[in-house]
């Protein structure tokens, strides 16, 4: 007997996706490991799933001696036809009724250039174009329904079934509870472990049962391998196997790859426009030099532990700067400006040509009101008259709901003020490091470094390990706040599904914002901005502090605002990636090395699934907002880093394959969601393309030295010729020694070998008179001309790329005209189909009612079959 089980195992779990009978197929999986000491449990899976029967669903258990652990319980769930017709009626959802006949497209000239590139078509177009319509219960003759077992395609089955899942009542009617309710609530109290929809196959290999689609590993094959990563993306089969919100993500995420090729290409072309001019660099030449930049003494950087210095010992980063600080950086700046318009007018247009191709035209966020959050409906004990449905419907308060705003709005500010004084920690620790930096490496063993001691300074150091501790904070507040952003959410008890996850992703990115670029934001605008002048420098709390403000190297503080983006931001992108790709396949062998042990013919389909990880209701939330983070650094510091877009194309064409990658193999099926756009994020880029062309042209105006350099060139060159000879000397100003302020004075110790008492005065990065002058140490014209022709710049290059970006934006329609034209042409159609569908069955059932009082036929109504009738209609 025990034998006969086992064959039976055998037969009916491999790769099924059936019931034991073979034709019921599983749309849902719900598992559970009975605790016998607690009864309210299984009463709650008792009544729950009794429930689950009563509105119609087909339920099949599999006894805990049938799985690998022989603890885990799981419960099949099976949709039939009438479950699914009425609900998919319920939801609207649209389903085919005709083949689409309105032409393709011909084909673009070149065309075979792109083969390479592309996929098989039944890849491509997993199934033909049909004209589609909201389904109705009442007309189901109406629609292309060959089979009703496979009518309904999985995604839109687990996606019906869900929302059943979601208002099931788990206790019994009498009590009243209305509150107890949704499989939501019950994993949260450990009734059932888990619930999920099915796979349909291994990924690494078809499923040996003909009924079954294999879509998965048609996934695997084409999609989530590696060696893929230069193919189009099957973005309809995507759609059909995981539903429409994440295919648009994936379409997204494509896109924006592609539009990244073109400012990589950009950014590239001016990085080596830098190195190509790495010789024609006056500036650095004459820092390097040892009769200029060699015999000008340094002001100290930090007070009693710094001592003077020569300038040409920044020679090396002075080279540096320039390969990111040069004319190039201004024209990329422009362009990336231009670049972000273009790309977020080219993917509205991308997206309404998904909107009509997936069926999204007419699905409004108005239909989403018919699918409130469980949560809300069961919170909500308030009833009032909705005035469009006229029925009675759950609402909340005014009262409680703008007293839990300001809660939560407290929270969100809380929380943005705690990053921003971990931020001013870290300057602080910026300037109380520096001079021991300072004081250590002053005779340290890396100075002694033929390749690489040159370049480890100070300043290098510093910048370095705050960058390090920056980025650790920002990861351990990021997984706190996390936690506090999801709790506020819930506890403002949004409506809709919708506008849970629009205050949700306007909560993370304010945070993430903050999180991610406040250290960028200082180093571009703040640091080397308010240091004062020697003998009167400012400090960060007050002299009392003794934490003197941070000074720009005489290269410019855009390298340090280069080695901080890079830092973080690829700093992250690993991270990710290793959180992303490591962690769920690390947890995933671990918690199936029973399993593996085991003959491969018992593990059966839910086991698998079940051993996976849960993709989670946020799952793309977090995909969504760490490509979007990616996107700030690469548009709003570009000016400082051309290569980002390189390093952020770079990282893209990996994080498609492994988000691909994990979601097919490492990951449970999600349940299926439509979504006609990226929602709150498409006006999350558009703020920060706006953002991005302001912080652009203050890092070109005040972060680099590209405006003093001009203005040098074309005003106040000694004799009127046009090149940069004389610009250090200029660029800096004279203070007396002796004046120093005690406080400020370096040690003597400190002082270098070469530094004697003939030395009378030391220079210092700014525009102001010397020693001796009735003006003495106030700023000079120069300096109110070049911050003039700063501010100036910032006007024009503002007026200019915002000109451009609106002009491009007026240009380029949100719609393309043969979208346009098709969507006319199909709510053209459907009615007329519709129309004439209605007439032949008026004609049906007069010819019915005549046929009741005469036997004969009359001659204009024609002896045909209903079926006929409808398919000459159709």
């Amino acid at each position: 007997m025990e034998w006969d089980m086992e064959i039976d195992k055998q037969q009916h779990s491999k790769d099924s996706v059936f019931f034991r009978d073979g034709v019921r197929r599983i749309d849902f999986v719900l598992s559970y490991v009975d605790d016998k000491d607690c009864e309210k449990k299984q009463e709650r899976r008792k009544v729950y799933e009794a429930n689950l029967v009563k509105v119609g669903l087909e339920l099949e258990t599999e006894d805990k001696s049938e799985s690998e652990d022989e603890n885990t319980y799981f419960v099949k769930i099976h949709a039939p036809w009438e479950v699914l017709a009425t609900y998919a009626d319920v939801l609207k959802i649209k389903v085919p009724f005709k083949v689409n006949d309105i032409p393709e497209n011909k084909e673009m000239p070149m065309n075979w250039l792109s083969t390479p590139f592309r996929l098989p078509e039944h890849i491509m177009k997993p199934e033909p174009d049909y004209f589609t319509a909201p389904f109705n219960k009442s007309k189901s003759d109406f629609f292309l329904i060959n089979d009703k077992e496979t009518f309904f395609p999985p995604s839109t089955r687990n996606r019906i079934v869900y929302y059943i899942l979601s208002r099931c009542s788990y206790i019994k009617e009498e009590c009243g509870d209305k509150d107890k309710k949704g499989i939501k609530r019950l994993l949260n109290n450990g009734t059932y472990t888990s619930a999920f929809p099915l796979h349909d196959c291994r990924y690494w290999t078809r499923s040996k049962d003909a009924n079954c689609e294999s879509e998965r590993y048609n996934l695997y094959k084409h999609w989530a391998r590696f060696l893929c990563f230069f193919k189009e993306q099957p973005l309809n089969l995507i759609r059909k196997y995981y539903g429409e919100k994440i295919g648009i993500y994936f379409a997204w995420l494509g896109f924006y790859t592609e539009m990244l090729l073109f400012a990589a290409i950009v950014g590239t072309i001016c990085f080596i426009y830098g190195l190509l001019t790495y010789d024609d660099n006056e500036w650095s030449k004459e820092i390097c030099n040892e009769q200029i930049g060699g015999k000008i003494v340094m002001c100290p950087l930090c007070d009693k532990k710094c001592g003077y210095w020569k300038l040409n010992s920044t020679c090396n980063s002075s080279w540096q700067s320039h390969l990111f600080d040069n004319v190039g950086t201004v024209f990329f700046a422009i362009f990336m400006g231009i670049w972000v318009t273009l790309f977020l007018e080219f993917w509205k247009r991308r997206q309404a040509r998904l909107e009509y191709e997936w069926d999204l035209v007419d699905f409004e966020e108005e239909q989403q009101q018919l699918q409130l959050r469980p949560e809300y409906e069961t919170k909500c004990t308030n009833r009032k008259m909705n005035r469009i449905t006229q029925e009675m419907e759950p609402y909340l308060p005014i009262t409680s709901k703008c007293a839990r705003i300001c809660l939560s709005g407290a929270t969100v500010l809380f929380w943005i003020s705690l990053i921003i004084a971990c931020i001013i920690g870290v300057i602080a620790y910026r300037l109380a490091v520096y001079a021991a930096f300072a004081s250590i490496m002053k005779d340290s063993l890396t100075n002694n470094l033929e390749v690489v001691g040159p370049y480890i300074t100070p300043q290098l150091a510093t910048s370095v390990t705050a960058s390090c501790i920056n980025f650790v904070i920002i990861m351990i507040l990021n997984l706190m706040y996390e936690r506090v952003a999801i709790w506020i959410t819930d506890m403002e008890i949004p409506k809709t599904h919708l506008e849970y996850e629009n205050k949700l992703t306007v909560k993370m990115f304010l945070f993430q914002f903050v999180n991610y670029y406040s250290s960028c934001f200082y180093v571009a605008f703040f640091k080397g901005k308010f240091v004062g002048y020697p003998g009167n420098y400012a400090y960060m709390f007050g002299k009392w502090s003794k934490l003197r403000n941070e000074e720009c190297d005489p290269g410019g503080c855009l390298i340090e605002l280069t080695t901080q983006l890079v830092i973080v931001m690829t700093g992250k992108q690993v991270w990710g990636n290793i959180q992303e790709a490591l962690v769920p396949w690390l947890m995933n062998w671990w918690g199936s090395r029973r399993a593996r042990s085991h003959p491969e013919t018992l593990y059966s389909r839910w086991e698998q699934d079940h051993d996976l990880q849960s993709f989670g209701q946020l799952g793309l939330f977090y995909e969504y907002l760490e490509m979007v983070i990616q996107f700030g650094f690469i548009t709003l510091f570009v000016a400082s880093f051309p290569l980002a877009p390189l390093l952020a194309l770079i990282n893209n064409i990996i994080e498609v394959r492994v988000d691909a990658w994990k979601l097919t193999t490492q990951f449970r099926r999600a349940v299926a969601a439509k979504a006609h756009s990226i929602g709150a994020w498409e006006e999350i880029l558009s703020g920060v393309a706006i953002l991005s062309v302001v912080t652009n042209a203050f890092i070109v105006a005040f972060t680099s030295d590209m405006i003093p350099r001009l203005v040098y060139m074309y005003a106040y060159h000694p004799k009127g010729e046009m090149n940069m000879k004389g610009y250090i000397k200029d660029s800096l100003s004279l203070f007396n020694i002796s004046e120093f302020q005690p406080a400020n004075r370096p040690d003597d110790e400190e002082n270098p070998s070469w530094f004697n008492s003939s030395i009378d005065t030391c220079s210092y990065r700014d525009y102001r008179y010397p020693p001796g002058h009735v003006k003495q140490y106030t700023h000079t014209m120069q300096f109110w001309h070049i911050l003039a022709a700063k501010l100036a710049f910032i006007i024009i290059m503002e007026h200019v790329v915002f000109s451009v970006k609106f002009f491009v934006a007026w240009m380029i329609p949100d719609v393309p005209s043969d979208v346009k034209a098709r969507i006319k042409r199909e709510r053209y159609l459907v009615q007329e189909y519709l129309h004439n569908y209605e007439v032949e069955k008026l004609k049906i059932q007069l010819s019915q009612n005549g046929s009741d009082e005469c036997t004969c036929t009359p001659a204009i109504y024609p002896s045909l079959t209903k079926h006929e009738v409808l398919s000459e209609c159709l």
